[in-house]
């Protein structure tokens, strides 16, 4: 029985501070969601043995079935061979948008931008001091790299495993394939499953420029260390992301680590 509830109220996550057009993005991602069906265990009956396993991990029985996700995180990412903190809070929609605002400080100086993906179009805007411009990005290229990582976020927000825009292929016991479509294009994303459930590693070729050479579909992947719940959701808490994972560029590729500290959902 596909039993029908309403969103249950959550903490919410405010958007950090945006420039306008950005907040605007964030508020079309973060309209609630009206009355959704509750996880049951058969839903995920269907799906290859690896994806079924991490979905009965990921949703606790008579969880609403929410899409959007709302993220508070903290980590370092690699800019120029260093390493350097940020914190961020993120609104994600799979395969519709998200809003991935942060500050960091880099060689003393604060950093504040966002990345994003809204209306079939990826974006990228920093700025140092708050008003310096440091990253302005958009266009074809930015907008297909944006739709690759779009596709490989679906799992902070595992409801979105049964969406009619994820389709499934069985590759092992261990792995499965999620075939996820972002506007026009449809991502391979590949999930490696431990026998008990967790995700190990997430994996798609991306369009992207790692170390600043020419564009073009390179590995990326995520290979996840902890996980926490969140309002029944059990999703990636710390991991690290980068280009060539499990391949020897992985070293120089690795780029972004992470800790989710907060996620709600609507």
């Amino acid at each position: 029985m596909n039993l029908m509830a309403r969103p249950p109220a959550q903490t919410p996550i405010r958007p950090p501070r945006l420039a306008e057009d950005a907040q605007r993005d964030w508020k079309r991602l973060a309209v609630p969601s009206g009355p959704v069906g509750v996880f049951e265990p058969g839903h995920a009956s269907r799906l290859p043995v690896a994806a079924r396993r991490w979905l009965l991990h990921a949703i606790a029985p008579g969880t609403p079935l929410l899409t959007t996700a709302f993220l508070e995180m903290h980590g370092r990412i690699r800019i120029s061979g260093r390493w350097w903190p940020f914190d961020a809070g993120q609104v994600l929609k799979p395969s519709q948008g998200f809003v991935w605002a942060a500050s960091a400080r880099l060689a003393g100086l604060p950093v504040t931008g966002f990345d994003e993906y809204r209306d079939g179009q990826g974006e990228m805007r920093w700025r140092i001091l708050g008003g310096v411009p440091l990253i302005s990005a958009s266009g074809p290229d930015v907008t297909r790299s944006a739709r690759g990582r779009l596709a490989a976020e679906f799992v902070l927000a595992p409801a979105a495993a049964l969406s009619p825009s994820v389709e499934w292929e069985h590759l092992d016991e261990m792995r499965a394939i999620a075939h996820v479509a972002v506007g026009s294009d449809v991502h391979p994303v590949t999930l490696t499953v431990h026998p008990s459930g967790q995700l190990v590693s997430v994996t798609t070729p991306r369009w992207g420029d790692p170390g600043g050479g020419r564009f073009d579909e390179h590995l990326f992947g995520v290979r996840v260390q902890r996980e926490r719940t969140f309002g029944g959701f059990t999703i990636p808490s710390l991991a690290q992301a980068g280009w060539g994972y499990g391949t020897p560029d992985w070293q120089d590729g690795e780029f972004f680590r992470f800790s989710v500290d907060r996620a709600a959902y609507s």
